[in-house]
């Protein structure tokens, strides 16, 4: 599923607008990354956690070549879903 599909989704949902409901995925999206950068984390009862994940600088190798090469510190998010939502799956 892409944004497109999301928010066509939210639409019928809702019954509403579809620049109703691409507001509403942008509002929730962008509440995520606010949370994330001001907290470390957001987490959603019954469905997951993102967190704010620190990777440490490391050596990789090129993959043409096969020389080493430095790769720099980096921050990422990392999503857990939630423990019911993980078994439904399986």
């Amino acid at each position: 599923m892409n944004k497109r599909e999301l928010v066509d989704s939210v639409c019928s949902h809702l019954e509403t607008t579809k620049a109703a409901a691409e507001e509403t995925v942008n509002v929730v999206l962008k509440s995520i990354q606010q949370g994330l950068s001001e907290h470390g984390q957001v987490s959603v009862a019954g469905f997951g956690t993102w967190t704010v994940r620190q990777r440490a600088a490391r050596t990789g190798r090129n993959p043409q070549t096969g020389e080493p090469m430095e790769i720099k510190a980096s921050t990422s998010v990392g999503f857990k879903p939630a423990k019911a939502w993980k078994d439904s799956l399986n």
